[in-house]
């Protein structure tokens, strides 16, 4: 083994979890004494140092920006990168995309692979596990060694750095309100865990809006989506049965809101084949304005999040603290209007 040793490396060669290296390395008090001397001692002796040429990179700069995201198919990730790209460009920088596939330990190995020379600094939406986990050391760790990081769509409080978002609470109001103007009562809601922090503002906007509208908030009525980063056909095939039981149970409903595009054409699908008209039987609203949303028949009311633009914004808000041009230890938190785009699933 060479005495250049990766964080990945010493997980293997100690048959543990990338996580567990991490902490024993942090003398993290979740971590047995055993194990983070174990951990130390054979980073020691084969030299391990994380991020150790970022500390270099102030004096010479690769005019690279890394961009970490937890998939490339989802049609607002591609609209972000391409927006980054174009300010990137605009500024005389290249963008190197990875993905973190919703992992954890992906995303910690690739910022360590990134940081290691290759970027400047980081635009990331945090992968789903590590909102899951509430573990971000490698983020920490990242920006006190002198890299920038600037956090979209998916962001946490607990990091210190520039953050590009949408009002995703504002948009599900908006969603909500045009069902209810329209004349439905009985609104379900397709959404995430909790966990997942754009999903529970969505949720709390639905929630707010059948509020204003003196609706009470039926828990029934919501549908959690079932995906832990795996198969996206079964994703889908567990929310199709989802649904087909909350309308034999509610056939009453007359309205869908969903947090994201994919599971709103999943609803329109499946109510159709059971017969009901859209949107004359049910209404529908995606949060997420895609290819799928403007060419599905009928064509999807969306809420947008103007993706390119909150690219455009991310990469400034990089480039700026990679030249020097903003003060490094204040940060800002970009907040974006949510548009609604009405088309043929609502009235």
């Amino acid at each position: 083994m060479s005495k250049r040793i990766t964080l990945k490396q010493i997980a293997k060669e100690l048959n543990l979890s990338i996580s567990t290296v991490s902490k024993s390395l942090r003398n993290s008090h979740e971590i047995s004494e055993e194990t983070k001397n174990l951990v130390q001692a054979f980073a020691k002796f084969y030299n391990y140092k994380p991020n150790s040429i970022a500390l270099n990179l102030r004096n010479n700069k690769s005019k690279t920006i890394g961009i970490i995201i937890p998939e490339i198919t989802h049609y607002f990730f591609s609209n972000v990168i391409a927006g980054i790209d174009s300010e990137a460009n605009k500024k005389g920088y290249r963008v190197v995309v990875s993905l973190s596939n919703e992992t954890f330990d992906t995303e910690v190995i690739n910022m360590e692979t990134l940081a290691n020379g290759s970027v400047d600094g980081f635009i990331i939406s945090v992968a789903k596990e590590t909102l899951l986990n509430k573990d971000f050391h490698h983020f920490k760790e990242t920006i006190n060694q002198g890299m920038p990081i600037v956090m979209f769509d998916r962001v946490t409080n607990e990091v210190g750095c520039d953050k590009v978002i949408i009002d995703d609470k504002a948009g599900a109001k908006k969603a909500v309100n045009k069902l209810v103007g329209s004349g439905c009562k009985k609104i379900a809601l397709v959404t995430t865990e909790d966990y997942i922090t754009v999903g529970k503002l969505r949720t709390d906007g639905y929630k707010e809006a059948l509020e204003d509208h003196e609706i009470p908030f039926d828990p029934n009525l919501l549908i959690r989506i079932q995906d832990q980063g795996g198969d996206k056909d079964e994703v889908v095939r567990i929310l199709e049965q989802d649904i087909i039981k909350l309308l034999y149970q509610h056939p009453n409903i007359d309205a869908f809101f969903a947090v994201n595009e994919l599971s709103a054409i999943t609803v329109m699908k499946t109510a159709m084949n059971m017969d009901y008209k859209i949107p004359d039987d049910i209404s529908i609203i995606a949060f997420t304005d895609g290819v799928l949303s403007k060419y599905s028949i009928p064509a999807m009311t969306t809420v947008s999040q103007h993706a390119f633009e909150m690219g455009v914004a991310s990469a400034k808000l990089l480039i700026d603290k990679i030249e020097e041009n903003t003060n490094s230890e204040f940060f800002v938190t970009q907040t974006m209007e949510a548009t609604l785009i009405e088309r043929q699933t609502t009235k």
